[in-house]
């Protein structure tokens, strides 16, 4: 991928410990060595995947003297609920025609 290319929140979310990640930075802003703490993998590692949702613009990052921190931007998941709000109607439609069903059935004699 060039570096002109972006990652989209879709790509960005695509792996579990980017998800991981947003729910560490969602608490409270982390340095990359806390972070870390939490993964059973390299500091490397851990900033490709900071990187990428970097590029997708969810996280941020900061100078504070000698480290950076990071933090969540949650702007761009509106992006995410937008799409996924569109498919609701189906859940909303199959729980509806279940609770119907459950509903209609007669009570057993318990």
């Amino acid at each position: 991928m060039s570096a002109v290319q972006k990652h989209d929140v879709f790509q960005a979310i695509a792996d579990p410990t980017r998800r991981e990640i947003l729910k560490l930075l969602s608490e409270k802003e982390l340095p990359i060595s806390e972070i870390t703490s939490h993964f059973p993998m390299s500091r490397t590692a851990v900033a490709k995947h900071l990187q990428i949702l970097s590029e997708a613009e969810l996280v941020c990052g900061r100078k504070v003297g000698r480290e950076k921190r990071f933090r969540l931007h949650p702007g761009p998941l509106s992006e995410l609920k937008e799409w996924l709000s569109y498919y609701e109607q189906f859940w909303t439609n199959k729980l509806s025609i279940f609770t119907h069903v459950v509903e209609s059935q007669p009570e057993s004699g318990d």
